[in-house]
């Protein structure tokens, strides 16, 4: 696969992994960039031990983490300052225009970050165990207990819906 069916193929992916994680678009497109850059740069090191996706995911999160640790941020823009104003510029997929999502956007706001991450993965991404706990360098019994944690905490913080794991 060349660079660019590389590129079409999982940037939308991996910009929607990474809006999640910073909740600014700009952010989110400067740092999915600075992802593939970097994938380019480097993918003579792909050990293809993991999938492509896992790995673009991999460096994408250590981008985030890198940036926010640069700024020392240790909040994040809560989901609804972002959501409102912006829905027309995001990927019609997952935005849906209507109160209960933004209460579910809310309630992941205030969880804290690894539970949010985890959520996001296995949930909104759709990542087995596996490759959750390859992504983030975690045990698969640390991935599971942080999703039934984090369904666990969304669930008392959301008020508008019914939350069943799957």
């Amino acid at each position: 696969m060349d660079q660019h069916q590389l590129y079409q193929q999982y940037q939308p992916a991996i910009y929607q992994y990474i809006f999640f994680l910073v909740q600014n678009k700009e952010l989110a497109e400067d740092l999915t960039q600075e992802t593939f850059y970097k994938c380019f740069k480097n993918i003579e090191t792909f050990r293809q031990d993991a999938e492509i996706n896992t790995w673009l995911h991999r460096i994408a999160r250590n981008l985030a983490y890198d940036y926010f640790r640069r700024k020392k941020l240790i909040q994040f823009i809560p989901f609804a300052k972002v959501y409102e104003g912006m829905t027309e510029d995001l990927p019609a997929q997952w935005v849906e225009h209507n109160e209960q999502m933004k209460e579910l956007f809310n309630a992941m706001a205030k969880l804290k970050f690894a539970y949010r991450e985890v959520l996001i993965l296995r949930k909104i991404k759709g990542l087995s165990v596996k490759e959750t706990s390859e992504l983030l360098g975690y045990s698969e019994t640390k991935v599971k207990n942080n999703t039934a944690r984090a369904i666990e905490a969304l669930r008392k913080n959301w008020k508008g819906g019914d939350l069943h794991e799957k």
